[in-house]
């Protein structure tokens, strides 16, 4: 499946919107270690490897909504988060399903 940000310079036919979401909540262990990074400074590895499963589960789904299209790649998708609750946060992807 090829996916891309942006349009292909070639004939395409559009099959659609496809989207993938995911929502995550932090454990409370990797809070506290969290909070302690926060406090020295440097990457917070317990909220970036959070992110970064959301962000393959949403790929994930968006991918297996454009099979089941009939789809071979994916074009114009795009990535937006938002924080549903205080500690969760969520994902979504989103493109045009087009078969090449």
């Amino acid at each position: 499946m090829l996916l891309a940000t942006s349009d292909l310079r070639t004939d395409y036919q559009v099959l659609g919107l496809v989207k993938g979401s995911c929502m995550r909540a932090r454990h409370l262990g990797q809070d506290i270690m969290a909070e302690l990074r926060k406090l020295v400074g440097g990457e917070v590895r317990e909220y970036a490897a959070l992110l970064r499963e959301a962000r393959e589960a949403a790929l994930k789904e968006m991918v297996e909504e454009a099979e089941q299209l009939g789809a071979n790649a994916i074009i114009g998708i795009r990535f937006s988060t938002a924080n549903i609750t205080s500690g969760a946060a969520e994902i979504v992807v989103y493109g045009t399903a087009v078969k090449i």
